[in-house]
């Protein structure tokens, strides 16, 4: 097969350009539209400008972070057709080893990332080999018993080592700053700036080198991807351990602003899976504008409701979405 016949087989379908600008601009008109009145109409419960900027400054914070995790879970699906419910708890595992080395060595937290990625990468890939690569793993039911009984195993077997009481991981010379009258910490600011650092250069890996291409070939049909010559397999393999990965990222750049415990990853289980529903199943720049509107919901929520309902609001969203727009915001609709 000649190369422009393999980039013909490669290359996915695609909408006009003008009729796809005009309905992304139309989506994006939309939801900036509707944030607008959800932040007039938090500033009306609120009687505070202050208070509702400091709301807007924080969700957006931690957006960054939701986005990465769920720029991992979406991967997988992307790729694989695979609904990982063991996403979270292997976040879990990544943020109690980032607090292991932590008391072990003393090393700064951050520093942590480069155990906590590789270590993610590696078991993300022994579970796609050992546990869903083969023919048990090949329906979508046996899938999500397989994920969801690993993440049973992982939080359990966490409690058997760490125990259930709540640890923290300090940062040192953690600070605090102004933002136009918000208050922003320091390791809040690390955090997002580290993950929108690396969800680029998740982005990049996809975009400009022969693995991105290969992953987007496969994700695009992977029996015309393995007719020319691209193994899917190991392809399947280095996806779900890269998406793995991101789990593990985001485990260490979130270790300072949370209280560690086994569960802990059910919760960002959770709003990972709405913020990839929101952005479009399989749509990695999806993901991270999906947890950045998530973060906002989630924070103008407790000013509606109070501190104690912040997931209400996200759960709201998840079934206006799934009511009004089933493939998301950059999704497209199946043909």
């Amino acid at each position: 097969m000649s190369e422009t016949a393999q980039r013909a087989a490669l290359a996915p379908e695609v909408s006009p350009p003008q009729k796809k600008d005009r309905g992304f601009l139309g989506r994006a008109g939309v939801v900036g539209g509707v944030l607008v009145v959800a932040i007039v109409v938090a500033l009306l419960q609120s009687g505070s400008g202050l208070v509702v900027w400091q709301s807007v400054v924080t969700g957006l914070l931690t957006g960054g972070l939701y986005g990465l995790i769920a720029m991992g879970l979406t991967l997988i699906f992307g790729v694989l057709d695979i609904v990982n419910f063991a996403h979270g708890a292997l976040l879990a595992v990544a943020m109690f080893i980032s607090f292991g080395m932590v008391q072990a060595t003393g090393m700064h937290p951050y520093l942590s990332l480069v155990i906590a990625i590789p270590v993610l990468f590696l078991i993300g890939a022994a579970v796609h080999r050992g546990l869903l690569s083969g023919t048990g793993g090949s329906s979508l039911e046996n899938q999500l018993l397989i994920t969801l009984g690993l993440s049973l195993l992982l939080e359990n077997g966490l409690l058997m080592l760490f125990g259930a009481e709540p640890k923290t991981i300090a940062l040192p010379s953690d600070f605090q700053f102004p933002l136009l009258g918000a208050v922003v910490a320091g390791s809040r600011l690390y955090a997002f700036l580290g993950a929108i650092l690396l969800g680029a250069l998740l982005y990049w890996l996809l975009r400009r080198t022969r693995l991105g291409t290969a992953i987007r070939a496969v994700a695009a049909h992977g029996p015309g991807a393995e007719l020319v010559g691209i193994n899917v397999r190991r392809i399947h393999t280095l996806t779900f351990a890269i998406g793995t990965a991101c789990a593990g990222a985001a485990a260490a750049l979130a270790g300072p602003l949370v209280t560690v415990t086994p569960t802990l990853g059910e919760q960002f289980n959770i709003t990972a899976f709405v913020v990839v529903v929101l952005g479009g199943m399989g749509n990695v720049v999806g993901a991270l504008v999906g947890g950045l509107l998530i973060g906002l919901v989630e924070q103008l929520t407790t000013i509606y409701l109070g501190g104690q309902s912040s997931l209400l609001g996200v759960f709201v969203v998840f079934i206006l979405v799934l009511f009004l727009r089933p493939q998301g915001l950059f999704g497209r609709r199946s043909a």
